[in-house]
């Protein structure tokens, strides 16, 4: 079994709970309040202005220039296309710079770039096991909800997006260069690997849940914290 098919398996019970949840299946029917899906996007774009940098960070770990390249246009892509996606929403969502001036990342949001960055001070592999499930997770939703109806411009943009044959040729290659980092590596380093593809599979759960709550960081009365 390659590792992306073994640890896939391992961490289905946290993907079905993406699938699951009602922030997904809102999406699907055209039933999410959109001001959770604008909660939603103004994290999005939080979190992948930091994915793009981690990609550019895994170009530099690289180990031949093809590499390097394939990284790079990674990174490039997610600039242009998903931010571009982001902005084209924050239009229609009415998000002014005035909101974007006090902008603070939800406590899950933080963590989940924190947690990328950390496992970033590896190896390539370390960075990649990191931000696959982010691909993946999203092709796989996108796949599932291709021929779903919601009836709303912006949803039904965002399945096509991301059940579109040019992301999942992203994600295909990306699932192919993990399994060639990880094949012949010892069992204790493919764990490492593991524990970080696994930490993120559990953050993509998070952060449909983080927007579903509009999470804070505030505590009942207690006042926000400082990041």
């Amino acid at each position: 079994m390659t590792f992306c098919k073994e640890v896939r398996e391992d961490c289905d019970s946290l993907w079905e709970a993406s699938f699951d949840h009602p922030f997904v299946k809102g999406i699907e029917d055209g039933t999410l309040p959109i001001d959770v899906f604008r909660f939603y996007v103004m994290q999005d774009a939080y979190y992948l202005s930091h994915f793009a940098k981690v990609q550019a960070l895994g170009a530099s770990k690289a180990t031949d220039l093809e590499t390097t390249q394939r990284f790079a246009v990674h990174s490039a892509h997610t600039c242009s296309a998903e931010l571009g996606l982001h902005e084209s929403f924050m239009e229609l969502l009415g998000v002014t710079e005035e909101e974007w001036a006090v902008f603070e990342p939800s406590p899950t949001a933080y963590a989940y770039v924190s947690h990328m960055y950390r496992s970033s001070e590896g190896d390539l592999a370390d960075v990649l096991a990191s931000i696959l499930p982010c691909y993946w997770l999203y092709y796989e939703i996108g796949e599932r909800l291709k021929n779903a109806k919601p009836d709303h411009p912006i949803y039904d943009r965002w399945i096509e997006t991301y059940g579109s044959e040019e992301f999942g040729s992203l994600v295909h290659e990306q699932i192919s260069r993990m399994d060639q980092l990880a094949e012949g590596l010892p069992e204790a380093r493919r764990r490492e690997l593991k524990n970080h593809f696994r930490k993120s599979s559990y953050y993509e759960w998070n952060f449909w849940d983080q927007a579903w709550r509009k999470e804070s960081w505030s505590i009942g009365s207690v006042d926000k914290v400082g990041v």
